[in-house]
């Protein structure tokens, strides 16, 4: 079995601009700031996904390109309109369809789908702290490591992944 890594970030923080309807809306001048900082601490572990999987939505385009730009690879990414208002079962569909020559996969979604999709997978064996820190919330630039431990992704399902870190770079 190859290691497989599966990285969830909820988008930057948006703005509400009245009239803007939410599919459309922007990050906010502080996710414009989050960003790179998610990039960036996915650049210093080495965690440069073989592919992104990126909602449709405008924020999380935004903050697919802030955190591509801190990354020292050519990521190919999939702008996917179905993951705009996935939920659990609609996130967990898109991975069971990956190819199994991917070893790491970065998701830029939205909440309830991304927490709903980490609380899923985690098995409870990583560290406590993370964990109670990503079951307590899950909050706009939040990054969630988990180590897949399945043959292929088709086989993802509940407690299949050890959380091996929950961050909100700052």
């Amino acid at each position: 079995m190859s290691r497989r890594l599966l990285l969830l970030l909820r988008h930057a923080k948006s703005d509400w601009p009245v009239g803007v309807p939410d599919h459309q809306r922007p990050l906010a001048d502080r996710g414009r700031r989050q960003a790179p900082l998610a990039g960036r601490w996915l650049a210093e572990r080495d965690l440069v996904p073989d592919l992104a999987l990126v909602s449709s939505a405008v924020r999380t385009q935004q903050t697919w390109d802030l955190v591509r730009a801190e990354l020292d690879a050519d990521v190919p990414a999939l702008v996917e309109d179905a993951l705009y208002d996935a939920g659990l079962t609609g996130m967990l569909d898109r991975l069971h369809a990956l190819p199994d020559d991917l070893a790491t996969v970065l998701v830029v979604g939205h909440n309830p789908g991304t927490e709903s999709l980490a609380a899923f997978l985690d098995d409870g064996t990583g560290p406590a702290d993370d964990r109670a820190h990503m079951m307590g919330k899950y909050p706009t630039g939040a990054i969630a490591v988990l180590s897949l431990v399945v043959d292929t992704w088709a086989d993802v399902d509940r407690d299949t992944a050890r959380l091996e870190a929950f961050v909100v770079p700052r």
